[in-house]
């Protein structure tokens, strides 16, 4: 079992930035991938972005050049870097870990964290 705890959600205006924290109860060292989502109303969950074991990154193409994700392995957190803000990045933003135990494949999700851009 993995627990997330996410932080740094908020209201800021458009323009503006925010940091996302997502602190996990154990070693991140093992994670196949930490990443995050986000889902606002009424659309689907959709993926924001991802940093790999190996450190490797994927970003959805609405927030490239403006999102960084990172991931410190020492205190088990994985956070976001949101830059130059726009409305249409409002929603709930969920960290997620993807985990192979015994070769079966686990996914973990946080509680949700609410971002609103709004001036």
């Amino acid at each position: 079992q993995v627990q997330l705890v996410e932080s740094g959600g908020g209201l800021v205006q458009p323009g503006g930035s925010l940091r996302l924290s997502c602190a996990a109860s154990r070693s991140i060292f093992s994670f196949n991938a930490m990443g995050w989502y986000r889902q606002a109303p009424g659309k689907q969950r959709e993926l924001v972005a991802a940093v790999t074991s190996g450190g490797n990154t994927n970003y959805a193409d609405s927030v490239k050049g403006r999102f960084t994700i990172s991931r410190d392995n020492a205190k088990n957190t994985v956070y976001l870097q949101m830059n130059s803000l726009k409305p249409e990045d409002t929603a709930v933003y969920y960290c997620n870990v993807k985990l192979t135990v015994a070769l079966l494949n686990y996914d973990y999700w946080g509680q949700g964290t609410q971002v609103t851009v709004s001036s």
